[in-house]
């Protein structure tokens, strides 16, 4: 005797519904993208982000011609909480699966704004301040690496004093 044949779960043949016409195949139901609860907290938590972005821009705007100091901060800021959340979230708290796409990716995704950053130092370098452009560059960048590196040391530090 041979085995069944393998057939998938939505494809086999299920029993016709009362009163349903003899002769229509029912259409398959499809589960939800397993993907989908993923983009939906990145999309609600960029859009938190993108709003504190622009609550700073509102509070701190640049002027036309002035240094971005206010995106500069924005994405200093940024970058020191992504370093404190990573070394809560790897090594403190065992977080749901949707907190780190939520908190990480979304809001603070959306809160940096390394393409603000891009256009600034354009626009610096079109308003004829190529040297500030090239500060801002290198300054946005060993600030953002810096205020990683020194938010997890700093919470690395507190959390081993806390358990002693």
């Amino acid at each position: 005797m041979s085995a069944p044949p393998t057939v998938p779960t939505w494809r086999r043949a299920r029993p016709r519904p009362a009163g349903a016409p003899a002769g229509r195949r029912r259409v398959p139901t499809r589960t939800l993208n397993p993907q989908a609860p993923v983009v939906a907290v990145v999309a609600l938590g960029g859009a938190v982000g993108a709003c504190a972005r622009y609550g700073a821009s509102l509070l701190w705007p640049t002027a036309a011609d002035g240094f971005p100091w206010t995106t500069l901060v924005v994405n200093v800021i940024g970058c020191a909480v992504i370093g404190v959340f990573m070394v809560v979230i790897s090594e403190v708290w065992a977080a749901h699966r949707l907190v780190r796409p939520f908190f990480g990716t979304g809001v603070l995704g959306g809160f940096t704004t390394f393409s603000t950053y891009a256009v600034d130092i354009q626009r610096l370098v079109d308003n004829g301040r190529a040297r500030s452009g090239l500060a801002y560059l290198g300054l946005t960048l060993l600030a953002a690496l810096a205020a990683v590196w020194s938010a997890v040391w700093l919470t690395r530090r507190v959390l081993a004093w806390r358990q002693t």
